[in-house]
């Protein structure tokens, strides 16, 4: 390999902290300005650039240009300032370039298109886009559900290069090891097919078994490739995401984040509440607002760990409404989802049926304990709702976890106030502190960020050939005793700020219940000193 080659590689290249003798060694004399800098000074003068930009985009833009020219001296800077840079480079900026990625397409940042017309070429699309990198981790996408944005085609391969960013920022997942990949099956957005600028395929989406085979012959050849490889899905659409994890989650390792990672978080959160009331999931009412992908994944995840305490699955399913477009769900509705099905009542059990439409009068005739919206509908989350829960329960929760911001269902401030302080609250966005009454309420973030990272970390590290529920309940249950719920206004979530730990702490937990259940394959046996080994730093070798 050249001078320019190793200058033009992301993985190698190290800027000015190339010492002399390296530069002496590789053919970089004079190629350099002669300042020798340490990673440290470089990420100073990096993040003062930054700084100096007006906009969250331009600031990812730029540091999408130190991502393309130097890996280890972003993920330097990323680990420095997590908490700053994560809605920066990922959600909620994210959705902007998006939504502009062909318009702004400059370098492919070593993803694949992979082209559902030509399922022939998958092989050698895995092949080049990896090149002879070791793949442990692929994040892909068909791009049909992206966020609270939709359908946006092959410009969601930004949501599969984003995710992967904070697998490594998170919990330290080699960034050499990893693959962001998306599947081009048309798009259904107009505003795509007419644009000639957009860069994917220019017709509307391809369903049904050609679909289907295209994702097995995909899958297939991922495996055989790179034989000890963790499979992530991101942001399919809600007919096709469970089909596809139901399929080869018992087979391979695999992982779908919309249906178990926001589920994990969200309980994660629960626990985090319970811990400071004393109370017992088993004895909650659970209402979902928003019956998509997010909203069923997680229902389903907090009924089978009330399952876990004991609860049979029928004496499970009465504490679980479901509201979605069409009101409370109805098993006379004909155009349910098969994930929302198992939660939807019978019509005649209702007195006021007809009025279920609206999500008071919900309220008040089911009595929820916890209420979580993943409707991405605004506002709907009302003082009035607050105020009916708090005569059901003394401390509800209420978690509006849609985003971006715009499409959040209350503001955490708006549910503090109206609950006088009495609401266990987390968001789907970043929230400022809440000062109440004299009292600071941190307000925890139902961000996947804090359970994915670590639960890959966990899988990757044991070498686990599968993903069960039960290391999804460890890892729920590994995020408790992070803050101390004794404090007035604790988050019932740990603060994103503390992720690197949080992440430690889940792929240990994780890890540990792969080796109990037999499913642990690495050789080294002390399964926390083996996530310790696989963690990578950002530092130059």
């Amino acid at each position: 390999m050249n001078a320019r080659e190793i200058l033009n590689d992301p993985f190698l290249n190290k800027g000015t902290a190339f010492t002399q003798d390296e530069r002496e060694q590789l053919g970089l004399v004079g190629m350099l300005p002669p300042q020798v800098q340490t990673i440290d000074e470089q990420s100073a003068q990096a993040y003062a650039q930054m700084k100096t930009k007006t906009s969250d985009l331009e600031k990812r833009l730029f540091l999408m240009e130190i991502f393309n020219t130097n890996r280890t001296l972003f993920y330097h800077m990323f680990s420095q300032h997590v908490e700053e840079f994560n809605p920066i480079v990922y959600d909620p900026t994210i959705a902007e370039t998006i939504e502009n990625y062909s318009k702004l397409f400059i370098d492919p940042q070593y993803a694949g298109y992979l082209d559902v017309n030509h399922p022939e070429n998958i092989e050698a699309t895995l092949k080049n886009a990896a090149g002879d990198r070791d793949i442990r981790l692929i994040v892909v996408t068909d791009a049909e559900g992206i966020l609270g944005i939709g359908d946006w085609g092959t410009n969601g391969v930004d949501i599969s290069v984003g995710k992967l960013m904070v697998y490594t920022a998170a919990a330290g997942i080699d960034p050499a090891t990893v693959l962001p990949l998306v599947i081009d099956a048309g798009t259904n957005r107009q505003e795509l097919l007419d644009d000639p600028q957009y860069l994917g395929n220019h017709h509307e989406r391809i369903r049904g078994e050609k679909y289907y085979d295209f994702i097995d012959k995909f899958v297939q050849t991922a495996e055989n490739l790179f034989p000890k490889l963790y499979l992530h899905w991101e942001d399919f659409g809600r007919g096709n995401a469970a089909n596809i994890l139901e399929k080869y989650r018992t087979q391979i390792p695999t992982f779908n984040d919309d249906i178990q990672g926001t589920g994990i978080v969200t309980l994660g959160g629960i626990f985090g509440a319970l811990d400071i009331t004393g109370e017992k999931l088993t004895d909650q009412v659970y209402l979902c607002y928003g019956g998509g992908t997010a909203g069923a994944g997680i229902a389903s995840r907090v009924l089978r760990e009330m399952m876990s305490e004991g609860l049979s699955e029928e004496e499970a399913y009465k504490r679980f409404f479901m509201v979605d477009k069409q009101g409370l769900l109805f098993d006379d509705m004909d155009d349910l989802t098969p994930q929302q099905r198992p939660f939807a009542k019978k019509r005649s059990d209702y007195d006021n049926a007809d009025k279920l439409t609206d999500l008071l009068e919900v309220v008040k005739t089911v009595k929820p304990t916890i209420l979580v919206g993943t409707s991405t509908q605004p506002n709907s989350f009302t003082k009035e709702i607050v105020e009916e829960m708090l005569k059901i329960t003394e401390r509800p929760i209420i978690f509006p976890i849609s985003n971006p911001t715009k499409l959040a269902e209350a503001s955490a401030e708006d549910l503090i106030a109206w609950s006088d302080g009495k609401a266990f609250v987390a968001t789907g966005i970043p929230a400022g502190t809440v000062s109440y009454n004299g009292v600071d309420y941190i307000i925890g973030q139902a961000n996947n960020a804090l359970i994915y990272p670590g639960l890959g970390l966990g899988m990757l590290a044991s070498e686990a050939s599968l993903l069960t529920d039960e290391m999804i309940g460890a890892a729920a249950h590994s995020l408790s005793g992070i803050v101390n719920p004794g404090e007035p206004g604790a988050p019932v979530l740990p603060p994103f700020k503390y992720v690197a730990d949080v992440s430690i702490k889940v792929a240990e937990a994780v890890a540990k219940k792969a080796q109990e259940q037999g499913l642990a394959r690495a050789e080294e046996k002390d399964m926390a000193k083996a996530v310790r080994d696989f963690k990578w730093y950002p530092e130059y070798k």
